[in-house]
């Protein structure tokens, strides 16, 4: 990938923006030509990817943490992979293994899938986050460690007796002991700040360690803390200082006798503009591009809830797009309140997950007999119940599918990437304006929280999602008058007419009671419901999404690996070491759930064996199995992480040999 870093770092210091295409990134050369520094003459060593892990207490500032170095790793223009972890309380207790919060980023000078199976290098604040996190950690990988905090009281709170970096039991590792804390407290004297306050801003002096080792520029972190602590100048030069004495410290320190160089992906991404982007982020930005392409205003009618909250969060930003954003007292509430917005002329939208699903479920099957365009985003997590509010689940299809009373049929786009998530968003509000149908949009905990480079597309790469209100009168009756028939269905989608409530000559009634084909007047008439119920079926099984497309180099394949949604990293890295040992095996990613694609019988049918690697306990499986008769080979994983690709390809090889 080539990237005009500079202007990046004008233009974004804090979204990583690159523009790609014009000419080469000026690579971080050796330690004595980049950062705050001053110079020195270590080794410099190429690297082509590398994982690290920032790991500590929910309150060590982690997840910022990550996200800086994701940030400055972005605007340089490397491939990357991102991988939040935290616990679902809002501070949970200090220095205990539940309290535990970890980053993984994976980034590469090559085009890559994953946030990596497992870390290069682990950061551990405290003795919870080794301990958390060593088992992960391969031998030989580096750890550095904040030996301020390995004593008595936090060790036993972990169950250690004797200190690890003592004991031998990290022999089989590279450690790094850093004092972390009193070098930070050390660096920040002059700033007059207490111990306590001093402390907080030991992530930074690790974050400016790690710039240093990798070659990240700095400018953006100094200017985004800048921007962050503007209203208390003081707190911010400490944590700016704190940053550069982590950098200061990887120059001088004799510990760290080498630094590491990754490139830019200069063959990973075609030319243009691109920034790193969350799945959430991506989600709203594709309802914004959405609504824009529909010419009409964008309506969010939610309810607080982990881990979809940050759609509500960033669409309130933009009411200068025309978007309406609605914070309901509950789940009920805010879809009420979405299809009525829909009932308005507006695109509608819902977000939520699980738990919220099962909340929203009456007013989804009444927005399946009004036939309103409704768009239902589920960003889904483990379960049952509360479950795992901040850890990752694909559990909610089956929900998806047939969560209703009666027969109730939503079509279903599930997105495979935090980028795709803008992509996704887009394909269901098109089937869901098209075919005036409710949508749900499947995301889940791992892409909404994960980020990766996202090319920003031009505005005219953009479908046409313009729709034809009715403004007048559309059924002739006997006698030569003209009315308004509500269900009276276009011949092609199904769909009926879409009137704003207001327009002279077109009133209507609406309601959750069996509607008449055509007048939309109340009917008990068993014939009548039959009709409907098949009508409203064969609609949403004539919408038209993309076929699937198989990927079998050579087409000599006997095995198909099918996939849904986020296992897309993890199975094509699989599948790509898989073809590397001498393989061959073909893939293909389900986008469009309900209906499926109109080749995917004919595509399961032409392999000897179907491998479904899911999140859950086989719910596509379930669905290929009924539809299609193909005996499915099911590989289920339900820990509230990601697949590894180690462990897929493993999987994959046994299910071959079975």
């Amino acid at each position: 990938m080539t990237s005009q870093v500079s202007s990046a770092a004008d233009e974004a210091s804090e979204t990583g923006d690159a523009v790609v295409g014009q000419q080469s990134a000026p690579l971080s050369g050796a330690s004595e030509e980049s950062g705050p520094g001053g110079s020195g003459a270590k080794e410099v060593r190429r690297l082509d990817r590398v994982i690290i892990r920032f790991a500590g207490d929910s309150g060590d500032g982690m997840q910022l943490t990550g996200d800086r170095f994701t940030s400055e790793t972005a605007s340089f223009g490397n491939d990357l992979s991102t991988l939040p972890n935290f616990p679902a309380e809002i501070r949970a207790p200090a220095g205990t293994l539940p309290g535990v919060s970890s980053f993984q980023l994976h980034f590469a000078d090559h085009d890559i899938l994953t946030p990596g199976d497992a870390p290069n290098v682990l950061v551990a604040m405290n003795p919870a986050a080794l301990k958390a996190n060593i088992a992960d950690v391969p031998r030989g990988a580096e750890i550095i460690v904040n030996t301020d905090e390995f004593t008595k009281r936090p060790m036993a709170k972990v169950g250690y007796q004797t200190s690890p970096l003592e004991d031998g039991s990290l022999d089989a590792y590279q450690v790094h002991p850093v004092p972390l804390t009193t070098l930070t407290i050390e660096a920040l004297k002059e700033y007059g700040l207490s111990r306590k306050e001093a402390e907080r801003s030991k992530n930074m002096f690790a974050l400016g360690l790690l710039s240093w080792m990798y070659h990240r520029p700095t400018e953006n972190t100094e200017a985004f803390l800048r921007s962050k602590f503007a209203k208390k100048p003081d707190i911010a030069e400490a944590n700016v200082a704190a940053f550069r004495a982590g950098w200061n410290f990887g120059e001088t320190t004799e510990d760290f006798a080498v630094s590491y160089e990754v490139a830019p992906a200069e063959e990973a991404f075609p030319a243009g503009t691109y920034r790193n982007i969350s799945g959430n982020l991506a989600l709203a930005y594709g309802l914004i591009a959405a609504s824009h392409q529909a010419d009409l205003p964008l309506y969010l009618g939610s309810y607080p809830i982990t881990p979809a909250s940050d759609v509500l969060h960033e669409l309130s930003k933009h009411k200068n797009f025309g978007v309406r954003t609605f914070q309901a007292e509950d789940e009920i509430a805010g879809i009420g309140a979405a299809l009525g917005a829909a009932f308005g002329g507006s695109l509608a939208v819902t977000t939520t997950s699980g738990p919220g699903v099962a909340l929203k479920s009456e007013t989804i099957g009444l927005a399946v007999s009004l036939e309103l365009p409704l768009l239902i985003v589920d960003i889904q997590r483990g379960g049952p119940s509360t479950g795992l509010p901040t850890k990752t689940e694909q559990a909610d299809l089956l929900q998806a599918m047939y969560g209703r009373n009666g027969e109730a049929p939503v079509p279903i786009v599930a997105p495979s990437t935090p980028t795709d998530c803008f992509d996704a968003a887009i394909e269901a509000a098109r089937i869901a304006l098209t075919y005036r149908t409710p949508v749900f949009l499947l995301s889940d905990g791992y892409l909404a929280n994960g980020s990766e480079p996202w090319r920003v597309p031009e505005t005219h790469e953009l479908p046409d999602l313009t729709v034809q209100f009715a403004t007048t009168p559309n059924h002739e009756m006997a006698d030569g008058t003209e009315r308004f028939w509500p269900y009276k269905r276009d011949p092609e989608t199904l769909a009926r007419p879409w009137a704003v409530p207001g327009t002279p000559g077109l009133e209507h009634r609406i309601g959750g009671i069996e509607k008449q084909d055509g007048t939309g007047n109340i009917s008990y008439d068993p014939a009548n419901h039959d009709f409907m119920v098949r009508t409203r079926a064969a609609k949403i099984d004539g919408i038209k999404v993309a076929d699937l497309l198989v990927d079998d180099p050579g087409g000599h394949a006997r095995t198909l690996v099918v996939g849904w949604g986020s296992t897309y990293g993890p199975i094509t890295a699989a599948v790509r070491r898989l073809r590397k040992a001498g393989q061959p095996i073909a893939q293909a990613h389900l986008r469009n759930i309900n209906p499926f694609p109109a080749n995917l019988g004919e595509v399961l049918k032409r392999y000897d064996k179907v491998v479904v690697p899911e999140m859950n306990l086989g719910q596509l499986a379930t669905l290929l199995r009924a539809k299609y008769l193909v005996d499915v080979h099911s590989y289920n994983q339900v820990n509230g992480m990601p697949f590894k690709a180690e462990q897929l390809a493993t999987a994959i090889e046994e299910a071959i040999n079975v």
